[in-house]
């Protein structure tokens, strides 16, 4: 009894040795073969699985940031492309180009820009209108009669742009007593038809048309 309460102070004083005193002790006391227990140490496991973590959290905060930015330049690039698509009231106003036909005398020219395009209007006498029909069609390079070019006979509505390199014609010029061009000398006649010179076409007629005494372009 006497060698029990002898022990006594020293299995009690075991209890409040902290924990990490435990694996010596052990290896001091071995008790059933467990002298080679150690107490597994999970510091490197809780601080990967803390780093784990972080980056799972940074990588969705990289993602959702991403989303937004691409979502943002894709809503900025449909809405450039609508207003690019839709006309300027600058753009409608050049659409259109009004003249007025009591300007413009008898035998003259006169020139609009339209579209960014000079356009030749011609108030023809009718010495001009019968010389432009007796010209035998078919020797013409770009068969055209002159009723096909023209809305009234009286006046010629034409784009001002030689159909060879781009160049202007200048008016009441060349052999035919149309239009020429001084870049390369094409001949045109007074219904704007290539006669002579590198031309290919006759100048191009635009759309218009007549409302009581104006003329409408485009």
């Amino acid at each position: 009894m006497s060698l029990f309460l002898r022990r006594a102070p020293r299995l009690a004083s075991l209890g409040h040795r902290s924990l990490s005193t435990v694996p010596a002790l052990l290896k001091q006391n071995p008790v059933g073969g467990a002298s080679n227990f150690e107490v597994p140490n999970f510091d490197p496991y809780l601080k990967e699985n803390r780093n784990s973590d972080s980056n799972r959290v940074f990588s969705y905060f990289m993602v959702g940031t991403l989303g937004l930015v691409s979502a943002a330049g894709a809503r900025a690039a449909v809405q450039d492309f609508l207003t690019t698509m839709s006309a300027s009231a600058d753009v409608l106003a050049l659409a259109k180009v009004e003249v007025g036909l009591s300007n413009i005398p008898e035998g003259k020219n006169v020139v609009v820009k339209w579209r960014g395009k000079p356009v030749f209007i011609r108030h023809r006498t009718a010495a001009e209108i019968d010389e432009a029909n007796k010209i035998d069609v078919s020797q013409l390079r770009d068969p055209e009669t002159d009723d096909a070019r023209t809305k009234r006979p009286e006046w010629l509505v034409m784009i001002g742009i030689c159909t060879h390199l781009g160049c202007v014609p200048i008016g009441e010029s060349g052999d035919y007593g149309g239009w020429f061009c001084p870049c390369h000398g094409s001949h045109y006649d007074i219904s704007g038809r290539i006669r002579k010179g590198p031309a290919p076409l006759n100048l191009e007629i635009p759309d218009y048309q007549f409302e009581d005494e104006k003329l409408v372009i485009g």
